[in-house]
């Protein structure tokens, strides 16, 4: 541990990524006071943080904790002796690539998987920072409660296990930010990236105007596919009957709220999938899970048809006719053996 990295509250934390999940952890982190750095691409949104305490671009609702410290210098944020990994899930291996490996906690705070190598973040990072310890911070979390310090709990999976969840649990628990330890790392991570595309599934349920009921049954049924795809990877089902699982895919599929939702919500009302991919600043990961999330379920002979349904619907089908589908399948029981 570097004295860069340790101040008298104890070790140092920094985040990576600067969007607005990054800035309201930073912010949530500040809350007590901490010293807390934060790394972002942009120059502008480091003059903005350092010089008027926000961070416009991204979460202009917030004022931030004067204990909020700005930089653009990667390997200076990466100094800090644990580090936050808040960039887009497709960009985790080439940020991991740029900052050394050190014998530290790493907490991974995307939800994705790689596009390409069908890797989950936990892997990628393994791969990329061999000598840390990887942990997984997942949950219903919307960015602006939790920067206005509005009451939140997630799963914090440990891969370090108990030893790890004791050195982080107190640098990343606030009076209203509360952590939940498993040692499930497979089960948070899925269930993390699936319920992004299933939220995809409900905002065209809602661009469709097809009512409560159908949202409802979408959210019971796409947990049914989360449950099979993340047991079949490895993942325990009480992981994701929890916060990062079931508690996460009910938050995100239901409000506008979820960058995932609203992009659903645009392919219901018509719009085309190329138009609004290219219009959005910020990152519906969903939208680049759903085609790798297709492949590994085929692989590992798991039936995700609400998932294959979003893949069609992102390659540019109509959203009534792939609606008709779904709707068209045979009939069967609702509990069904894990294949």
């Amino acid at each position: 541990m570097t004295d860069e990295s340790r101040t008298e509250q104890g070790p140092r934390v920094g985040v990576i990524g600067a969007g607005a999940w990054g800035t309201a952890l930073a912010q949530m982190l500040a809350s007590d006071g901490r010293e807390v750095l934060i790394w972002a691409l942009e120059s502008e949104v480091v003059d903005d943080i350092n010089a008027n305490r926000r961070n416009s671009l991204y979460l202009p609702s917030a004022e931030l904790a004067p204990s909020i410290r700005a930089t653009g210098d990667l390997t200076r944020a990466a100094s800090c002796d644990a580090l936050l990994l808040v960039t887009p899930a497709q960009h985790l291996a080439a940020i991991l690539g740029q900052i050394p490996s050190l014998p530290r906690d790493l907490v991974l705070c995307s939800k994705g998987i790689e596009n390409g190598t069908g890797r989950l973040m936990s892997d990628v990072a393994r791969d990329a920072a061999p000598a840390s310890e990887i942990a997984v911070l997942s949950g219903p979390t919307f960015a602006h409660e939790v920067a206005a310090g509005q009451p939140t709990a997630v799963t914090l999976a440990c891969g370090g296990g108990d030893a790890q969840w004791e050195r982080l649990a107190p640098v990343i628990a606030r009076p209203a930010f509360r952590p939940y330890f498993s040692s499930d790392v497979v089960g948070a991570e899925v269930g993390g990236a699936v319920k992004n595309v299933l939220a995809i599934a409900c905002g065209v349920v809602d661009g469709l105007a097809l009512g409560q009921n159908a949202r409802a049954a979408l959210i019971a049924r796409g947990y049914a596919e989360m449950l099979r795809f993340g047991e079949a990877l490895g993942g325990q089902a009480a992981t994701l009957a929890g916060l990062c699982g079931l508690g996460d895919l009910v938050l995100t599929c239901s409000s506008t709220s979820s960058r995932n939702f609203s992009l659903g919500k645009a392919l219901g009302e018509g719009q085309a999938p190329a138009a609004l991919m290219a219009d959005r600043r910020t990152v519906a990961e969903g939208a680049f899970t759903a085609p790798v999330l297709v492949q590994l379920a085929q692989r590992h002979g798991v039936s995700m048809p609400i998932v294959e349904a979003v893949h069609a619907l992102l390659n540019g089908a109509p959203a009534h006719d792939v609606v008709r589908e779904i709707l068209a399948r045979p009939l069967k029981p609702e509990q069904e053996e894990p294949a």
